[in-house]
């Protein structure tokens, strides 16, 4: 039944993120920590997220906006060392809880201005987006879940809805590539981890097709609502 479960989850999270492009492994974490812990949830899950971002990449390597992926990763690599050493020493409480409120106030602006359209967005200066790309690199470093800053980067920069998925696919095939080397060097990749992972790929492959179906059928003006609802609920979930 645990297995069960957890493989519920990684389909309605990665189908989810087979729309957007992010947000599979944020969605999934509360869940999945409750139901095999965090030491083996962090690990499945990244590698869950990085053979979905490589489907994606792979069908869709050509909405790729190489200009955006560089300035992303150049400044979410800085933080990703910085992440990497905090899940190891501050208190996993803390940085959720840390997280699920800015994603909150994130989602909660985007929404704003995603359902009223007389609105004017007021667009984020560059060397506030280069620090808010840091500081997803920390949260990514640390829990593979730096997807909500990103996000706030890429709405401002990637309007088109498969530029934005294609893009931030491309990143996170680069970050988790780096964090499972890092898992696999320091034996965090246990026994339960695998048999946990090769339940849950089933439930993966049906969330990424049923995905990329609806990605393709969605509407630009919906796909920047669903985004930031998507947020929203991850943030909440954070929280708890």
């Amino acid at each position: 039944m645990t297995y069960f479960l957890f493989g519920f989850v990684v389909l309605v999270t990665h189908f989810l993120e087979g729309i957007t492009g992010f947000g599979c492994t944020v969605l999934a974490l509360p869940f999945c920590v409750m139901l095999v812990g965090v030491k083996t949830a962090v690990p499945v899950l990244t590698v869950l997220s990085l053979m979905l971002s490589s489907y994606i990449v792979f069908i869709d390597y050509k909405n790729i906006v190489w200009k955006s992926y560089l300035r992303i990763i150049s400044f979410v690599g800085l933080g990703l060392p910085i992440g990497m050493l905090l899940f190891s020493f501050l208190p996993e409480d803390i940085l959720r809880k840390i997280l699920g409120a800015f994603m909150i106030l994130v989602a909660a602006r985007g929404i704003y201005f995603a359902f009223n359209e007389k609105a004017k967005v007021k667009e984020i200066g560059n060397r506030m987006l280069n620090f808010i790309l840091f500081l997803g690199g920390i949260i990514h470093g640390a829990f593979s879940a730096g997807g909500p800053f990103v996000v706030i980067y890429a709405t401002q920069a990637l309007k088109n809805k498969s530029n934005f998925r294609a893009t931030l696919s491309t990143l996170w095939v680069t970050l988790n590539s780096v964090i499972i080397i890092k898992i696999v060097l320091s034996g965090a990749f246990t026994p339960a981890a695998v048999t946990t992972l090769g339940w849950s790929v089933p439930f993966l492959i049906a969330g990424m097709l049923l995905g990329n179906w609806a990605h393709k059928r969605i509407d630009d003006r919906i796909f920047t609502k669903v985004v930031f609802l998507v947020l929203l609920v991850a943030g909440f979930f954070m929280l708890t």
